[in-house]
């Protein structure tokens, strides 16, 4: 049984859910994003929120249970507040600016490394060895911190 799965999701104002297409679709605020439904769980959307309930007894069920009633709630955050992650670089020499839609990094090699950031995330470089990355995917914004680590 899980305890995350029996909470439901609560939907702030300004926050729409519907489902369509087979997706789950969340838009806010910062803007919009959509979760391919699973046919191991049903997703009800009610008054008290966006619910999730596995759709049988079996163990594969009660395992994606948590997790998608999770990955619907990082769609309402992701729409409401967004999600950030703060690098910091550690080293004698080491820089990073941002440059429009790339981001440069000098870190000690002969040549500076450029990373490309992808349509929804912003970076930001507060200090030259501070990388601010946010946007409203969080598997985005964790998949490109990753990346640039």
């Amino acid at each position: 049984m899980s305890r995350i799965g029996k909470r439901p999701v609560a939907i702030p104002s300004g926050v729409t859910a519907e489902m369509k297409d087979g997706a789950l679709v969340v838009k806010g605020p910062k803007g919009t994003l959509s979760l391919g439904l699973s046919n191991l769980v049903e997703y009800k959307i009610g008054d008290d929120g966006i619910s999730v309930e596995p759709a049988n007894d079996s163990k594969e069920a009660r395992s994606h249970w948590g997790m998608q009633r999770t990955l619907v709630s990082n769609l309402v955050e992701g729409v409401t507040e967004g999600f950030t992650k703060v690098l910091q670089i550690t080293g004698v020499g080491y820089r990073a600016a941002a440059q429009g839609k790339n981001l440069k990094l000098q870190l000690g090699y002969s040549h500076d490394v450029d990373v490309a950031v992808p349509e929804g995330i912003e970076i930001k470089t507060p200090d030259q060895t501070t990388i601010e990355i946010s946007g409203i995917d969080k598997q985005q914004v964790g998949q490109i911190a990753a990346e640039i680590r």
